[in-house]
């Protein structure tokens, strides 16, 4: 009798230790960050095996037995939550029945412009649509002392287009405000390429707006890293030669045409965005390149290449003469 008490209590006790041990977070140091999903309608069983398999909890088991014990299973709500692993399991579940602290994630791709992020702000039903193209209009940022102050910059994405940081940001949707977004955004800018590339800037010839005009070109005229220090060097090459840079991407921007084919009108757009009819670069930015592109502009690979091309094939496709090009052009572009 004495031993079945004794096993009776290693057991409990043992158990007691399991049961706290998996109700803890599954990482203090290094916590993932994750953006889950729950569906209206989803069971206990669901949401464990959900929160499991995203590992944002220690046990399934325990955890279930945790929402059980405390007669929280009908507590539990549908709805998109950020969680991450240096919650506990109690703090899981505090989320899941208050629904605070319900960020979002929002990613804002690399060669996004302008009102590319305000659609996909307004897809997340953060705004209505138009909210950041009217806050260009009307917000004051000039506090933000790197924008550039050429007023023909004001067509379409005004002095921000190409200074809103691509990454991923957490933000609450009740708590959303333009404004303060776009100020992220360019908080971001000023840590990830002001502070980050200081060097590389300081001891360039060429002027920060230069330089993320450029980048822009590279983000919407390259597909690949390997190929966009090839790309600077030849952009910046016909630059510094005075020669027209092509780049049909800055005709449809101008002329907000992503796609389709450009006809000659489009092409003959009297406008210093259409790169096709006048050189140097463009007034400012096309878009907002991501870091890959700002530092190829900044240390641009040498080459004996002028011209380049992408293939049907998926490649791209460089050239040294302009008959080599015309050459590529019959081979690869059907």
């Amino acid at each position: 009798m004495r031993k079945l008490i004794i096993t009776f209590l290693i057991a409990t006790i043992g158990s007691y230790f399991w049961y706290g041990y998996n109700l803890g977070p599954v990482s203090k140091k290094n916590a993932k960050r994750e953006q889950i999903t729950i569906e209206q309608g989803m069971s206990v069983e669901q949401i464990t095996n959900l929160l499991a398999e995203k590992g944002m909890i220690r046990s399934p088991l325990a955890f279930k037995l945790h929402v059980a014990f405390n007669g929280l299973s009908a507590a539990l709500q549908a709805g998109t939550f950020i969680f991450d692993q240096s919650m506990n399991a109690e703090e899981v579940v505090m989320l899941l029945t208050t629904g605070k602290s319900k960020e979002i994630r929002i990613t804002i791709p690399e060669g996004f412009t302008v009102k590319d992020i305000d659609a996909l702000l307004a897809e997340q039903q953060l705004i209505e649509a138009g909210d950041i193209l009217d806050c260009l209009k009307v917000c004051d940022f000039s506090s933000f002392e790197f924008l550039p102050d050429k007023k023909d910059l004001a067509r379409r994405g005004g002095k921000l287009e190409g200074y809103l940081f691509p990454d991923t940001y957490y933000v609450e949707p009740g708590n959303f405000v333009p404004k303060f977004f776009l100020e992220r955004m360019l908080n971001a800018f000023r840590s990830r390429v002001l502070r980050d590339l200081y060097d590389d800037l300081a001891t360039s010839e060429r002027s920060v707006h230069e330089m993320i005009t450029m980048a822009a070109l590279i983000e919407e005229e390259t597909q690949t890293d390997e190929e966009r220090p090839v790309v600077a060097g030849i952009l910046w090459k016909r630059y510094d030669e005075g020669m027209g840079l092509g780049v049909d991407a800055t005709v449809r921007y101008i002329l907000d045409k992503p796609t389709g084919v450009l006809t000659g009108s489009d092409l003959n757009t009297d406008s210093q965005y259409n790169l096709r009819k006048f050189r140097g670069l463009t007034p400012g930015p096309i878009a907002s390149p991501g870091i890959k592109s700002i530092q190829a502009a900044l240390r641009p690979e040498k080459s004996e290449y002028w011209y380049y091309l992408h293939g049907s094939d998926g490649q791209i496709h460089y050239a040294v003469t302009n008959e080599e090009h015309n050459m590529n052009k019959y081979k690869y572009l059907h």
